[in-house]
């Protein structure tokens, strides 16, 4: 059966929605299929990672991409909901340096689906969220960036004043600074 896919505003960024089972004992999704998720757009591989995040509310995590190595990532709000940004880092691109945001809801049986190029990150808008996704490449430390979460010439508009940030976030690089250190991939 294929994939039940949205689009986005940005190319290749899409949505997939669940299909929920609910009756009088609760629910039942089937989250993961390896057949059906092949050849999303932008898909490399197969998925070898699953990450699975606890945070309470105004955590911001994010924006990450790796380069080489670049990760896609299949995106659930399991519990609780967030404010998921992405942001088109391939140089050359039509659509490079937008961004979008979607909310992701445990309650909205839904999956974002970001491919390689396009920084990642998540703000927490629920008291407490758990989110998980699934990865087509291992995390490498070695080729991992951090696009600045507030960088000014995105402009992106955070539902928050005063987010909780770690310190490597805090220390991201600009859009501009990392396309000046080729950090940023090609748009093919």
């Amino acid at each position: 059966m294929p994939l039940p896919l949205s689009d986005t505003a940005l190319e290749d960024v899409k949505l997939v929605s669940l299909r929920e089972f609910v009756d009088e004992r609760g629910s039942f999704m089937e989250l993961f299929r390896a057949g059906t998720y092949h050849g999303l757009p932008g898909q490399t591989g197969s998925f070898v990672q699953d990450n699975f995040s606890s945070s309470r509310r105004d955590v911001l995590r994010g924006l990450h991409f790796q380069h080489p190595n670049g990760q896609g990532k299949l995106v659930r709000a399991v519990y609780g909901s967030v404010y998921d940004v992405t942001v088109d880092i391939r140089a050359g691109s039509p659509s490079f340096g937008q961004w979008q945001a979607i909310t992701l809801r445990h309650d909205k049986p839904q999956q974002l689906w970001v491919p390689p190029g396009y920084a990642h990150g998540f703000l927490v808008l629920s008291d407490f969220a758990l989110v998980e996704y699934k990865c087509t490449e291992y995390y490498s430390p070695e080729t991992e960036s951090c696009l600045y979460w507030n960088d000014p010439h995105l402009g992106i508009d955070w539902p928050t004043d005063a987010p909780l940030v770690s310190e490597k976030d805090r220390n991201g690089q600009t859009l501009k600074q990392l396309l000046e250190a080729g950090r940023c991939p090609r748009y093919e």
